[in-house]
């Protein structure tokens, strides 16, 4: 009787265990870093990027459209890649538009 309950108790242990990993192993949606790129890019077109760095401000805009298509489609690591990839190429195009002086 004793070791039944102790297969018993090493049984559920390790069924614990397994959804942990499972729960971890998990990918959530990547709400953080979308908003992120998404300030980003305001925050460069209201510093006039558009004129200064408009490569780097459609680069931007570019993968915030590949991350948000990624979300949809619930391919939540690739939408988080996309999504800091807009963010950085948004802070380059904010960088430039803040570095060259106002032209007025």
């Amino acid at each position: 009787m004793a070791a039944a309950r102790a297969l018993t108790i090493d049984l559920r242990r390790i069924a614990l265990v397994a959804m942990l990993l499972l729960a971890v192993g998990c990918v959530s949606p990547p709400v953080q870093e979308m908003s992120n790129a998404r300030q980003a890019i305001t925050a460069a077109q209201e510093a006039g990027a558009a004129e200064t760095a408009p490569v780097a401000l459609e680069q931007a805009q570019k993968w915030l459209r590949q991350a948000e298509k990624r979300l949809q489609e619930k391919q939540f690591r690739e939408a988080r890649r996309s999504a800091v990839a807009a963010k950085l190429r948004a802070l380059e195009a904010l960088q430039t538009a803040d570095e060259l002086p106002d032209s007025q």
